[in-house]
């Protein structure tokens, strides 16, 4: 199977207005939000909703992207132990509802990930989760509270976001068949 759009840019920019929205509609004081990307496509999905959500509401809601590479249960073992500090935002996030983005949700790994890495800079009052594609593949207990779009996929499928922020020549979500001879 070739790789199909399943999102373009225009949906992806309607998308995220919508999400914005539902940020907004959810949250009565977004003084006290704060959004935290997993980097590298959810930290592209954090900083497009902020720009969203200033349009739309006037307010300024700090973004800041979140590496979770060494909070990977794939990647570490009994035999290596990342040395490892977290970086900080130049805000506080003690207390505040932090909405965390992503581009893609599958297994939930990664959402696993990125909750270990905020409680080592801060303690919110609230995690909220925005995914921009809902693979509905998990291995965790894991739902978003937001969601731009469901696309159940098989294993044998994935899904890929590409951002003009990250080198893509146009933004676009694809799905595609992994091939059965790699």
């Amino acid at each position: 199977m070739a790789e199909h759009v399943i999102m373009d840019a225009g949906g992806m920019r309607r998308t995220l207005v919508r999400l914005a929205h539902e940020i907004a509609e959810r949250n009565e004081n977004l003084n006290d939000v704060v959004l935290l990307g997993i980097k590298r496509g959810g930290e592209v999905v954090a900083d497009r909703i902020r720009e969203r959500l200033s349009e739309a509401e006037g307010i300024a809601v700090p973004s800041f992207g979140i590496d979770i590479g060494m909070q990977r249960d794939d990647l570490v073992s009994a035999f290596f132990v990342p040395d490892y500090t977290a970086e900080r935002p130049d805000f506080s996030i003690e207390n505040k509802i932090a909405v965390l983005c992503d581009d893609v949700l599958n297994t939930g790994r990664s959402v696993r990930a990125a909750l270990e890495a905020i409680f080592k800079i801060g303690r919110p009052r609230e995690i909220q989760l925005l995914e921009l594609i809902d693979r509905g593949g998990r291995e965790l207990p894991i739902r978003a509270d937001f969601v731009g779009k469901n696309v159940p996929t098989s294993r044998s499928e994935y899904v890929e976001a590409y951002f003009t922020e990250l080198g893509a020549a146009e933004d676009r979500i694809v799905i595609g068949k992994e091939d059965a001879n790699d």
